[in-house]
């Protein structure tokens, strides 16, 4: 390679394998990762919400992003684990008599290629089998059609990975929402507080990117899927037969039975937050408000709470739980949260529960033990129902929920990903897990199968959630631990505390430890002891 258009970055002996580092050639920002005599050189911020690199773990030859847990190849670049839905982008490197150099200029990246079938395998990529090649070399003839239900976290996610994986066929997104896949993370974190507009929600792929990968987007409302029959039909639109399908609609928020909800009168101020038109319908109401009742203690709930405190809104944030968060984490760690939300002002009416809500000026909240509450609008935060009533042909769990194998097959051609799958997790007990990134890789694993590929890799349920400008990182997914390591500071927000059960490690929280988290998540692909995680995140006791 010539070094014309090669600039000096750094000096091999000067880099650590196990420490990626930031540089900058002109003005774009640079990672640096070493592995052993070699350098891999990618965009410096994480394709998903530009997370900086450099702060990331190492292990395993992948790099994990400190924020969101996103995981790419070291050698490659390609996708390991989302939320990142496209591989990192890649700078050619040389090494000449102990000195760096990279190119300013990108690599060509082979995804780019892939809806007019070009471009290499990635090593994390699909190997697909010959009958699956086979199928793709005749699909002038017999075209096959994949249609995935839901244009959420994880049918984005199932139409990158389609791609990924090799499949080149037809692939039909179906949602009754107007707008592209975008994130809906922000709608309870940013949205309500004002910091960031509706308009400014960010997609969940680039501009373009389903008319370069050839993939039809059909807005209407899926009224039946036949599993038996492979066809979908719809409210005023022909009946589509498919090869092969995902059901990702995820889930519908539930209502609870309040005295007085049903009344006309509350619509516009007794809201539930599932998608962009709730949001920005929160956001206005919050522009106007003095006083808000949350109802919910729970993920959805304490979100929204904090960002309309940051409006300078009151807040009551009303649970029957003792502490918010105490199914998930325990009454120890749930009080870190409520003293968070208490030294920001945050009201909590715990232990008790809404039964009645008027309509009024102002709007009348009236609690179980008797007393009210007068509010501008009251939000709704307890919970979800799995979007499968339109799914017949297969069973249903009793709360609505679709078995699954480990590759998210429901049935014969029919997969399921995200809110709505019952997976196969731990001591092979099954699991609904209602968590953003676990829905992503729900698809990944589906789009895998999809296309011809084998099993997916051991899947660690990664949750964010943020509060005040601290972001608590959430690991695992225990029903239940005999033993909680703490390090850290829990008063300052920098901790992490191990769940044990047994020995191992099943789950973990954290604040302000990202790269120990970073570590964490990739180790916990495997049973992992509590000693080797107290060491990995440098814990010295119980």
């Amino acid at each position: 390679m010539s070094t014309q258009s090669m600039q000096k970055v750094a000096a091999l002996a000067d880099l650590d394998e196990a420490r990626p580092r930031r540089v900058k050639i002109g003005e774009t920002p640079i990672v640096l990762i070493r592995a052993g005599d070699a350098v891999h050189a990618y965009g410096a911020n994480c394709p998903h919400a530009g997370a900086p690199l450099e702060e990331g773990a190492v292990c395993h030859g992948r790099l994990i992003c400190p924020w969101h847990k996103a995981t790419f190849d070291i050698a490659s670049g390609a996708i390991v684990e989302p939320p990142a839905l496209l591989p990192l982008t890649r700078y050619p490197v040389m090494i000449d008599g102990g000195d760096v150099l990279v190119s300013s200029e990108a690599e060509a990246d082979p995804a780019t290629d892939l809806a007019a079938g070009a471009g290499a395998e990635t090593p994390a990529s699909v190997q697909r089998s010959s009958a699956t090649k086979q199928a793709n070399a005749t699909q002038a003839a017999t075209p096959r059609v994949f249609a995935i239900i839901g244009a959420g976290a994880a049918g984005a996610a199932a139409c990158a990975a389609l791609r990924e994986f090799g499949y080149r066929e037809r692939v039909v997104l179906i949602d009754d929402d107007a707008h592209a896949p975008y994130d809906r993370t922000v709608l309870s974190k940013f949205v309500p507080s004002g910091d960031m507009k509706i308009d400014d929600v960010p997609p969940l792929l680039p501009d373009g990117f389903f008319e370069q990968h050839k993939i039809e987007r059909l807005h209407a409302h899926a009224t039946r899927l036949d599993a038996k029959r492979r066809e979908i039909e719809f409210d005023g639109r022909p009946m589509l037969r498919y090869d092969a399908a995902l059901v990702a609609t995820g889930g519908t928020p539930k209502m609870p039975p309040l005295r007085g909800s049903e009344d006309p009168a509350l619509n516009e101020r007794l809201l539930l937050l599932r998608n962009r038109a709730d949001a920005a319908r929160l956001a206005e109401l919050a522009a106007q408000a003095k006083h808000a009742v949350v109802l919910g203690g729970g993920f959805i709930g304490l979100e929204v709470a904090a960002s309309l405190r940051k409006r300078k809104l009151r807040v009551t944030v009303v649970s029957p739980d003792s502490v918010p968060f105490e199914k998930q984490f325990g009454a120890e760690l749930g009080r870190i949260f409520m003293k968070l939300h208490e030294e920001n002002g945050t009201e909590f009416r715990m232990r008790t529960q809404i039964e009645s809500v008027e309509p009024g000026e102002p709007l009348r909240v009236r609690l179980s033990g008797g007393d009210t509450l007068d509010c501008d609008f009251m939000m709704v935060g307890t919970g979800v129902a799995p979007a499968t009533h339109f799914v017949t042909g297969v069973a249903h769990n009793d709360d609505g929920g679709l078995n699954v194998d480990a590759s998210m097959r429901v049935a014969d051609s029919l997969y399921a990903a995200g809110d709505v799958a019952a997976f196969p997790y731990g001591d092979n007990r099954r699991v609904r897990i209602e968590h953003w990134r676990v829905a992503q890789q729900h698809a990944r694993a589906a789009a895998r199968a999809m296309a011809g590929g084998g099993d997916p890799e051991p899947l660690v349920p990664f949750f964010w959630t943020y509060h005040f400008d601290q972001n608590f990182n959430y690991l695992g997914h225990p029903q239940s631990w005999d033993e909680m390591v703490m390090t850290g500071t829990p008063d300052k927000y920098e901790f992490i505390a191990l769940l044990c059960k047994h020995g191992f490690v099943a789950g973990a929280l954290g604040c302000g430890r990202d790269t120990e988290l970073a570590k964490l998540a990739e180790a916990m692909r495997e049973p992992l002891h509590c000693e080797d995680a107290k060491k990995l995140i440098g814990a010295s006791g119980g």
